[in-house]
């Protein structure tokens, strides 16, 4: 699809990325990725390559985890590890409030306001990481060193087992 013709979600996704990370290219896909499933069904990569974007609630404001697709965030864990406390999934108005964005869909950056990001260390196994782009049938490949760059991030152990299905 033309530049023309992105969403407006993505279209700001696409204009923070071509100043942060400058030939990264937004493609809208007519497959769902709004699972990490579908994302690497869609993009033929493994599940863990894709960085799913959660959005948690904490006793100070929103936290932004990206996550590999392979395994499940553990709330406790990270909450441990930053002395972040309160944390807890944000419901699907605390997500779209804090990044502009629908859960399935939310990219990595393109926010309202930066948010306190934290990204998992297990997606730097990967060469190629695929993110949302701001909707549901929307993604970009990175590489996790440009993750962190591109959102501030932290990089972190956010799961026990970085093994589990997810």
């Amino acid at each position: 699809m033309t530049g023309d013709e992105l969403h407006p979600r993505v279209a700001a996704v696409a204009e923070v990325l071509a100043v942060a990370a400058p030939g990264t290219q937004v493609r809208q896909l007519e497959a769902s990725t709004r699972t990490a499933v579908e994302a690497a069904a869609a993009v033929g990569c493994e599940v863990g390559a894709i960085a799913s974007s959660l959005v948690f609630a904490a006793d100070d404001g929103p936290v932004l985890v990206l996550t590999s697709g392979a395994h499940r965030v553990d709330m406790a864990l990270v909450g441990r590890l930053t002395g972040i406390s309160g944390l807890r999934r944000a419901t699907p108005d605390e997500v779209r409030a804090a990044t502009g964005q629908a859960i399935g869909g939310v990219a990595p950056v393109g926010h309202p306001a930066p948010l306190r990001t934290i990204v998992d260390e297990d997606l730097a196994r990967y060469p190629t990481v695929w993110a949302a782009a701001g909707t549901p049938h929307a993604v970009f490949a990175t590489t996790f060193e440009q993750l962190v760059e591109i959102t501030g991030g932290t990089p972190l152990c956010v799961s026990a087992s970085s093994d589990d299905s997810g």
